[in-house]
């Protein structure tokens, strides 16, 4: 058995990007926004629940409070953290937020295919994070590992690895998400693999 623990970052730091100097791009600040006060004491305290304890691996994206969050886990199990690209958030593809249309989170759902300027859509994200996720279970067969993600793009993942309808996620006639579900930072989810296939997908409920 192959397990998973798939997790979105702990709380960030609260940014007025229009205060930041225009030198760098909003795709940049975003990969750089780093974990709040809160944030930093609830990735601690998230690494030291139960299920976390002997970790094989630890990744994360390149995004600075993804890697904040892993390093509590990579203390907790004496593990390096590992950086995977792949599985950082979905790119807008926009350059300052006003950009950003109003109708933007309905239609990326309800549209696989939409984007705007050099930014992704529902499917790139879905099957690059696929892709990087099986190459992680066929690379890892039999461990336990923690992958550091972020909101958008775990839940892109969820919907091509179970069923989306009705703006529901469905997996083995159990609901994993629908309209009314709240992300918490972090939020954890557990899969679990035999070789290759995957037969549970489970929301880790925690609290500090």
């Amino acid at each position: 058995m192959t397990t998973i623990y798939l997790i979105r970052h702990s709380k960030p730091m609260n940014m007025d990007i229009k205060q930041i100097a225009n030198s760098e791009s909003l795709q940049i600040i975003n990969e750089k926004n780093i974990l709040s006060v809160e944030g930093e004491k609830r990735a601690e305290e998230l690494s030291k629940i139960p299920g976390l304890k002997n970790i094989d691996y630890v990744i994360s994206s390149n995004y600075a409070r993804a890697m904040a969050t892993a390093k509590y886990i990579c203390r907790e199990n004496n593990k390096d953290l590992n950086i995977v690209e792949d599985f950082a958030e979905r790119k807008f593809g926009i350059n300052d937020w006003s950009e950003l249309p109003k109708d933007f989170e309905k239609r990326q759902f309800e549209d696989e295919n939409y984007k705007i300027g050099n930014g992704e859509s529902q499917k790139e994200v879905a099957n690059r994070m696929y892709n990087a996720l099986m190459d992680v279970v066929n690379k890892y067969q039999d461990k336990k590992i923690v992958i550091v993600s972020h909101a958008t793009a775990i839940t892109f993942l969820l919907m091509k690895l179970a069923t989306y309808q009705d703006q529901k996620i469905v997996f083995n006639n159990k609901l994993i998400m629908d309209e009314t579900f709240k992300w918490s930072a972090p939020e954890v989810f557990k899969l679990e693999f035999k070789k290759d296939n995957l037969i549970n997908i489970e929301n880790i409920k925690w609290e500090m």
